[in-house]
């Protein structure tokens, strides 16, 4: 692994607060929906009580603390979180004063559980940037919804049971940083992202709690460096 990657195993709380201040150009945050929110410390700048405040109601979703570090080692806030609905409106108004947008994922072929209530075929993800961070890239990539079909493949293939397609992170990183720019996901997973850094010439540094997913991840992100290079090496000839 090059030392463009940096892949941490064990708890990202612990881990992010060892990272320097204004370090990262990029985050994005795709935390299990089972974590406890917390009411402890962390910083959000002069508006830490208030930001507190307004997260802290939520029951299941990102942890507050960890969302104060993230926002701590970033050069300025531009981040995306992936989230339910009722996450969504927290961070919204936890946010205001930054610009927002709200992205949606739509599944072609949602599971078919529609007992008393719509289909589970939507994901959302907000996009949250401080006044003048700019958004790279052109109209192919500026859409605020996608539809594709459920991420079977990936599913099988790392076994993981909530992978985002590829293609999308791709097009948030394009996005949302530079070729060289540092990422952070202190969520990884699978490994979506630090994947589609390597595709997307990004510097990557990511977290996950769970041994397994670690190690899928970590041979996930060094398969996709190795075809990278030989890909390079093909060009060289």
């Amino acid at each position: 692994m090059t030392a463009a990657i940096e892949l941490h195993q064990g708890d990202c709380l612990e881990w992010l607060r060892t990272l320097p201040d204004n370090s990262v150009d990029l985050a994005i945050l795709d935390p299990p929906y089972n974590i406890k929110s917390t009411e402890g410390g962390g910083a959000f700048g002069s508006n830490a009580k208030e930001y507190h405040g307004k997260l802290a109601p939520l029951s299941r979703g990102l942890d507050i603390d960890v969302l104060a570090e993230v926002l701590r080692v970033m050069k300025a806030t531009n981040l995306y979180i992936w989230g339910n609905w009722r996450a969504i409106t927290q961070y919204l108004l936890a946010f205001q004063g930054c610009n927002t947008n709200i992205l949606s994922w739509h599944k072609s072929n949602p599971v078919p559980m529609c007992a008393n209530k719509y289909l589970t075929d939507t994901e959302y993800c907000l996009f949250i940037r401080a006044p003048g961070v700019k958004v790279r890239g052109g109209y192919e990539d500026h859409g605020t919804w996608w539809l594709t079909p459920l991420n079977t493949e990936d599913k099988k293939q790392y076994h993981h049971p909530t992978p985002k397609p590829v293609d999308i992170i791709r097009r948030m990183i394009r996005n949302s940083s530079d070729p060289g720019d540092l990422v952070l996901d202190p969520f990884m997973g699978s490994g979506s992202t630090g994947h589609a850094c390597v595709l997307e010439g990004r510097r990557f540094m990511g977290c996950e709690i769970e041994a397994g997913y670690f190690e899928t991840a970590k041979a996930r992100i060094e398969n996709a460096e190795q075809k990278a290079r030989r890909t390079l090496d093909g060009w060289g000839h």
